[in-house]
């Protein structure tokens, strides 16, 4: 098995994204990854949510983002060629079609249980994962992906895009009668995942301009005036809400440093495809990201912290898997634009943590969260939830570039992840 520490390049000043050896080894894990999920299929329809051994966990409301994810990783799965992704990724479609997609009054329904709509909201968080989905699926070249697309882009764009902000409103009851005030920053940034995905699928401006915009927001306004950290929450005038408290997993108050990363990455990606213009954005990506490192980062015992207050102060000092992953994608992504000791440091203590504490190595997947002594626990999630973060990090390091990961995928060497 390949050593995804790969300490024989430890002094060697290699940096491990461009060693055999470590590439070599995400290839494997991702393929690791890839055999423990495919155990989530529901021949009945559908995917389950998987136990640390990898069976289904019985009673588990089928949420929207858990399909959609599948299908995204599946769909890159595919695009290595993996055995038996492009069957998972059809499976997953049509069960969107069949379940979640409402005949009745357009959209997709959050979750289901069994065959019956349990929760009946329209998310813009859901709808946007519909669209990550979508593209992926075109690009792996399902003939039914596009359609998907152009139908979830018309709701999205007739529901929750504000043009007057620049934004995706949050939610809708199942009638689209108004459910809540409520904006966040969540929805929009995996918004920019998605749009990015779309633009590399079909080439239309559009996508990559409301990407534009979304980060304009955040980054360009938000991030500067807030000392590089993100508040998550916002009323309907795109107000910051300092004093909103949602669910304490999915929305909880404050700033989470986990999605810095991921939209510090993502920045990086939409100014790659955007032909490296002159301005800032390199160095608004690397500040969003360094700040969260410093923020978050347990120096005794590694990982990160969910969430900060005020002064970007510890809040929910929890360890969960999905942060790290984001971590690894976006050291790798700054190691690709522009490498630093520092960033090479920091990759290869993110993965000497994830070596340690979250890969299963006996069964596959991940971890999901941590306690105290670095043990796992099972407090906020059941089993392990799913293969999209920790997927991710083994794949992003593997492409070329900041953008177009997918058609790098396709030019991966099965057995030396060497791009061909």
């Amino acid at each position: 098995m390949p050593d995804i520490l790969n300490d024989s390049t430890a002094d060697s000043g290699t940096l491990w994204i461009t060693d055999p050896g470590h590439r070599a080894a995400l290839l494997h894990e991702a393929r690791r990854q890839f055999d423990f999920f495919a155990a989530s299929v529901d021949p009945a329809g559908g995917f389950d949510t998987l136990d640390f051994d990898g069976k289904p966990l019985p009673g588990q409301m089928r949420e929207l983002h858990t399909v959609t994810r599948m299908v995204h990783s599946y769909a890159l799965a595919q695009m290595l060629g993996v055995a038996g992704a492009e069957q998972i990724v059809d499976h997953g479609l049509r069960y969107l079609a069949s379940h979640h997609r409402d005949a009745e009054y357009g959209g997709y329904l959050w979750g289901l249980e069994g065959d019956t709509p349990a929760d009946i909201r329209k998310l813009a968080y859901g709808h946007v994962f519909v669209l990550l989905a979508a593209a992926s699926a075109h690009q792996a070249g399902h003939p039914q992906a596009m359609a998907l697309l152009e139908e979830v882009w018309r709701v999205l764009e007739e529901r929750y895009w504000e043009e007057d902000h620049g934004l995706f409103a949050d939610e809708w009851d199942r009638d689209w009668t108004p459910f809540s005030t409520y904006r966040g920053m969540n929805a929009n940034m995996h918004a920019v995942e998605a749009l990015l995905t779309a633009y590399e699928a079909t080439g239309r401006e559009i996508f990559v301009q409301r990407a534009g915009r979304i980060l304009d927001f955040f980054v360009g306004r938000i991030a500067p005036a807030e000392g590089w950290r993100l508040p998550e929450h916002y009323d309907a005038n795109w107000q910051i809400d300092r004093a909103y408290s949602g669910n304490p997993m999915f929305r909880p108050a404050g700033s989470t440093p986990g999605h810095s990363f991921e939209l510090g990455r993502l920045l990086l990606q939409y100014w790659d495809l955007r032909g490296r213009p002159e301005g800032n954005a390199p160095q608004d990506a690397r500040r969003l990201i360094e700040q969260a490192l410093e923020d978050s980062w347990d120096a005794v015992r590694g990982g990160f912290a969910y969430t900060l207050g005020a002064g970007g102060k510890v809040a929910i000092a929890d360890r969960y898997w999905w942060p790290v992953t984001e971590a690894i994608g976006a050291m790798a992504a700054l190691l690709k634009l522009d490498a630093r000791p520092e960033d090479e440091t920091w990759y290869r203590r993110l993965w000497g943590f994830a070596h340690a504490h979250l890969i299963d190595h006996a069964r596959g997947g991940w971890f999901p969260e941590l306690d105290a002594n670095n043990k796992t626990v099972s407090n906020q999630f059941m089993g392990k939830p799913d293969i999209y973060h920790s997927v991710q990090a083994a794949l992003f390091p593997l492409a070329a570039g900041l953008s177009r990961n997918a058609a790098d995928l396709k030019r991966l060497d099965p057995q030396t992840a060497a791009l061909r």
